[in-house]
């Protein structure tokens, strides 16, 4: 199956220089769909160019932050001066109880 997601500048950066290698999603309804070997196609945002990646493994955690502490910044394509906060900036609270968070790990094809 394939799966479409949109990726800010400098996490497609990250992950098209082969840094990034695990993309974090709320584990909702849609993710939940996601199975290992699926092909993943990111947009970036501004400008539409597609990297076109397949999932290795899923990482399922309670909070997003036993996520970030289990993987390196670059791995999951935040900047450095970022910590799991940034993810109420996607993320209602509510929402990150109810669906808890997942790790997607790809490689790019």
């Amino acid at each position: 199956m394939t799966h479409k997601m949109k990726l800010v500048d400098f996490a497609f950066k990250a992950m098209k220089n082969k840094e990034k290698d695990i993309e974090v999603r709320l584990n909702d309804e849609k993710r939940q769909k996601i199975k290992e070997g699926d092909i993943i196609e990111f947009e970036h945002v501004d400008t539409k160019e597609i990297l076109k990646t397949q999932v290795i493994k899923l990482h399922k955690y309670k909070t997003f932050k036993e996520l970030f502490n289990e993987f390196d910044k670059i791995r999951i394509g935040i900047k450095e001066n970022e910590d799991v906060s940034i993810m109420d900036n996607f993320y209602s609270k509510e929402d990150q109880e109810k669906y808890e968070a997942l790790g997607i790990e790809i490689k790019l094809i």
